[in-house]
């Protein structure tokens, strides 16, 4: 048989080759990144602060402003000289290491594993809980004078932290990283926050100690421990077990660390300025956090208000009686704020700090809530002589009309009537009414609490105000001007904010107050609105209202919260809020304008002359209370219906 060969197969065709130009556009666009790659470099080496990240960093301050850029106080920060990690306690640096970068002896400065870490945590929990910064990246943004979070910023970190790393050593990294990193309460450096916290040194700090301050550098502002011992100390229990995890501890030293022990040092800074800016620097502190250098915050303070404010105050001829005054924007946005007649006597800030009876002006959330149940302006209401267990809650004035409109009932400030709301409505309406308009204060549930005998805040008062004056709630007072949103925001603040179609007739309720009511002495030329109050003994008297853009709140009385017989708070504190309201919404010709002082100073100084005056009728004295019953004086709501249209602002 003959061997038939097999035909060779066909030939395969040559690969198609990439026309030349492809290939040199390739090289040219490769030629490009390249260039602009190696520019991007040489602009961070440039353009980063590299001289001075080898530098002490600069002490922070915080200097506040007014919203028109004038400075209110400034506040220094609170440091020490630096430490040496290799005389401390050999668990104190440990400490930091094992809760802030457990790899930082093996990483060159920047750690891919930490950061994909942090990548994976924050993924799965659906929110940013945790960086995958090092300790030498951390030590890298002192350089800076500010915490912006920028692409850019990010990379000129980098170029210093592998600067640093090439300069220094692992334990000179994290002596300079110890010495400067912050640790609430304005107390930057291990040496200043160990004397702050424990009254010692950094060389003597326990285990406990260490491990303590090691946790609070996570969130100084809310785990400092004179701020929330519980959570600092929880802290430290975590910072404990990584310790033991790292190889640092061993079991039975972790189990043998007591919580550690407030111990205050001496107090190196208080803040300086006015009411408003003791107020503010904390919330001003914890905006400026991560910063180093001089750091400047502007709030929402009008200087020109805050003058007018404390020169009223001073000339309302008070004799040795305190006052308080809290204006505010619809927005909550604080323009001015007077917490006393002379911050250098007394800096206790009684618009935020006092809890005083509000008295009458707490009607306010009686009537909410009863307005909320059906009542209406019109509804007939029984204005009489009541008597709950022998408890007799009687009118300011001794005088009761008999059926009249809830309306009325409101603008003559009728005790019987709103104890009788109260009782229908029942207690715990009106406390939900209270707490839906920013109260937060304790609230006791006790028949008294339609007459206003729990204590309050002017500010939180003058707030809940403000919500009625807004239509919406709850409005939240704010010194700090809050940012705008971004266009990756789905919704603006105000889209948070509640309406509430009873406000329309409150508001219709607090301008007959004004009109014919208990606050006649607050009436401008424009639409005003308003409640009095007068608490028991003449201990408080009060003014609440609103008209244009305006929110104030004015309170007066002593701080031993003994008596201030015939004041009342349609008295001296309406015509304090009446003279200042009309300076600041000019509702008359300017006058020759005051000397102007400096912020930081306005709220100093001797009382003035052209006093107002004080000076009333006395009024019948109200019974103490007793607990009650409700009796059936107040007939059940009616059914809504439209109800007509109240004066609008």
């Amino acid at each position: 048989m003959t061997d038939i060969a097999a035909p060779a197969p066909p030939a395969e065709p040559p690969l198609p080759q990439p026309p030349a130009w492809r290939e040199r556009v390739v090289k040219r666009v490769l030629k490009v990144g390249l260039a602009a790659f190696a520019l991007v470099v040489v602009w961070l080496i440039v353009t980063a602060p590299l001289s001075s990240s080898l530098q002490p960093a600069g002490a922070p301050g915080l200097t506040v402003l007014s919203a028109e850029g004038e400075p209110i106080a400034r506040r220094g920060a609170i440091m020490a000289e630096p430490v040496d990690v290799t005389r401390l306690p050999p668990y104190v640096g440990q400490a930091f290491v094992a809760m802030e970068d457990r790899r930082f002896f093996r990483h060159v400065g920047i750690d891919p594993w930490g950061i994909a870490r942090a990548m994976v945590r924050n993924l799965r929990a659906g929110r940013v809980r945790e960086g995958g910064s090092t300790i030498s990246q951390q030590l890298a943004k002192t350089s800076f004078l500010t915490p912006d979070r920028t692409w850019g910023r990010k990379a000129q970190e980098a170029v210093i932290t592998l600067w640093l790393e090439a300069r220094l050593s692992k334990e000179e990294i994290l002596s300079r990283y110890l010495s400067n990193v912050y640790f609430g309460d304005n107390v930057y450096g291990l040496r200043a926050a160990a004397r702050h916290y424990f009254n010692t040194t950094p060389e003597e700090l326990t285990l406990s100690q260490a491990a303590m301050l090691a946790g609070v550098v996570n969130a100084p502002s809310r785990l400092a421990p004179t701020v929330n011992l519980e959570a600092a100390r929880a802290r430290a229990r975590l910072v404990l077990a990584a310790m033991q995890e790292a190889g640092y501890i061993s079991e039975a030293q972790r189990r043998a660390a007591a919580p550690a022990r407030l111990r205050r040092g001496r107090e190196d800074n208080v803040p300086t300025g006015t009411y408003f800016a003791d107020w503010i620097v904390p919330q001003a502190s914890e905006l400026a956090e991560g910063s180093y250098g001089e750091r400047q915050v502007v709030t929402t303070l009008d200087g020109d208000l805050q003058r007018l404010a404390a020169r009223i105050v001073r000339r309302a001829g008070l004799g040795r009686a305190q006052a308080a005054l809290v204006a505010m924007r619809l927005d909550g946005r604080v323009v001015a704020m007077v917490g006393g007649r002379d911050y250098a006597a007394s800096p206790f800030n009684r618009a935020t700090q006092a809890r005083r009876q509000p008295g009458s002006a707490f009607k306010l959330f009686v009537y909410l809530a009863a307005l909320r149940a059906g009542y209406r302006p019109d509804t007939i209401v029984n204005d009489t002589p009541i008597d709950l267990n022998g408890w007799r809650p009687r009118n300011y004035d001794g005088q009761y009309r008999g059926p009249i409109t809830l309306r009325d009932a409101f603008a003559m400030s009728s005790n019987s009537v709103a104890v009788q709301l109260q009782e229908r409505v029942g207690r715990d309406a009106v406390i939900r009414a209270a707490r839906d308009l920013g109260v937060t204060t304790d609230l006791r549930p006790d028949p008294t609490l339609a007459l206003g005998s729990n204590g309050v805040s002017l500010l939180e008062l003058t707030a809940a105000y403000a919500a009625v004056a807004a239509g919406r709630y709850p409005i939240r007072p704010r010194g700090i001007p809050g940012e705008p949103p971004g266009w990756l925001d789905w919704s603006r603040p105000d889209d948070q904010l509640q309406r509430d179609p009873a406000f329309r007739m409150l508001r219709e309720l607090l301008y007959g107050v004004v009109a014919r009511g208990t606050g006649r002495a607050a009436a401008l030329s424009i639409p005003t609105f308003g409640k009095t109050g007068t608490t028991s003994d003449y201990r408080d008297a009060l003014f609440v209202g609103f008209a244009g853009d305006l929110v104030v709140g004015v309170w007066i009385g002593n701080d031993d919260n003994s008596p201030l017989p015939g004041t009342s708070g349609g008295g001296a504190p309406a015509r304090i809020w009446r003279t200042f309201m009309t300076d600041a919404l000019g509702l008359r010709a300017a006058r020759a304008p005051a000397r102007r002082v400096p912020l930081s100073q306005a709220d100093r100084g001797a009382p003035e002359t052209n006093a107002v005056e004080t000076q009333e009728t006395p009024a019948p004295q109200p019974v103490p209370p007793p607990q009650p019953t409700a009796p059936e004086l107040v007939a059940p709501p009616p059914a809504p219906r439209q109800d007509e249209q109240p004066p609008r602002l």
